[in-house]
């Protein structure tokens, strides 16, 4: 049984006059996944309210972790041990992992834990003795005269939770609730308040929720980061998303020409109608017009044909992809591959 304390804290870059904030946790978290979730949580929760960024690597947030172990949970806490040098949560999750075997090793050996302060090695990926930490009369704690104690009345506490804005966790929940949303989308959906209003803005402007979410997180994000790029700058508007989405889900486009046409959309800052309309890239659903491409697809490739007749399915699988080759991907894939499959059970 071992018990976690996070301690995680605001600090901007110059300390001189600026505010720092300590929140402490209870001793209550059992495991490194529980702190992560912890403090991502925390994190999401100054982000959306505008206390900090959190930006780790400027110093803005920083995380000091305390581990206890103990045999069974009706024991007593056992020694603290807290951890520095945490500059991700993904090192804090990896410090606590190493620490908690380390003192778990330590106790069924019969060996004392001394109280102390560890450094986090992150390329050993192990913890490191720093120095002793005794009883509190050893942190030579004196008061400050300057700071006088304060009472916050019941009035200010109601006021102040009358004016928050909505917090990340109950905008996931609504997510979830309003669109239909599984609780891992509506989680990366709503860890950024920009993010988060950047869906619902997209949703606002005519865009299915689920397709709005799988192109924010699957297309979107990955382009924006693979170039530097924030929800500031991104040339993509959450308009200019529900437009394209809506010409995919009116079958205007396919999936595929869809992607293009997002890059492109990255690049230029022009909406998809407008790159839709001056390329010719309207999808093709005519029969007539498909067949014809299928026939000539067949005749090309009568080896394909015979595997088919034999009972190789990836066969016709690689006839759509033919298919789409022979229309530059223009052509409506349902409609593509019901055409190929009547004409391959007619020969």
């Amino acid at each position: 049984m071992h018990d976690i304390s996070a301690a995680a804290s605001h600090v901007d870059l110059n300390r001189a006059g600026t505010p720092l904030l300590e929140i402490v946790s209870e001793p209550e978290l059992e495991t490194p996944e529980e702190a992560y979730q912890y403090l991502t949580h925390l994190k999401a929760i100054i982000k959306s309210i505008g206390v900090s960024e959190c930006n780790m690597e400027k110093g803005h947030l920083r995380c000091d972790a305390n581990v206890s172990v103990r045999k069974n949970a009706s024991d007593l806490l056992g020694k603290k041990v807290e951890i520095k040098n945490l500059n991700s949560f993904k090192a804090v999750k990896a410090a606590l992992q190493y620490e908690i075997k380390r003192q778990t090793e330590a106790l069924e050996k019969g060996e004392a834990i001394p109280q102390e302060t560890r450094l986090w090695d992150d390329l050993k990926q192990k913890t490191l003795s720093m120095r002793s930490k005794e009883e509190a009369h050893d942190y030579r704690y004196f008061p400050e005269p300057d700071l006088v104690p304060f009472t916050v009345s019941r009035e200010l506490v109601r006021q102040t939770e009358d004016s928050l804005v909505e917090l990340p966790r109950a905008r996931k929940l609504r997510f979830m609730k309003d669109f239909g949303l599984s609780e891992y989308d509506a989680r990366v959906l709503t860890q950024e308040k920009k993010l988060a209003h950047y869906f619902e803005d997209s949703v606002r402007e005519g865009a299915s929720p689920k397709m709005a979410s799988n192109w924010i997180q699957s297309e979107l994000l990955g382009k924006m980061y693979e170039r530097g790029e924030t929800l500031e700058t991104v040339k993509v508007t959450a308009a200019s998303l529900a437009g394209l989405t809506q010409l995919i889900e009116k079958a205007t486009i396919s999936g595929k020409i869809a992607k293009d046409v997002f890059i492109e959309m990255l690049e230029t800052g022009r909406t998809a109608q407008e790159i839709v309309k001056e390329k010719n890239l309207v999808q093709v659903t005519d029969e007539s017009a498909i067949q014809k491409a299928a026939e000539a697809v067949l005749a090309a490739n009568p080896k394909s044909v015979e595997d088919y007749k034999k009972g190789k399915t990836n066969a016709l699988t690689y006839l759509m992809g033919q298919m789409m080759k022979e229309t530059r991907g223009k052509a409506n894939p349902a409609v593509a591959n019901k055409v190929l499959k009547e004409l391959l059970e007619k020969n």
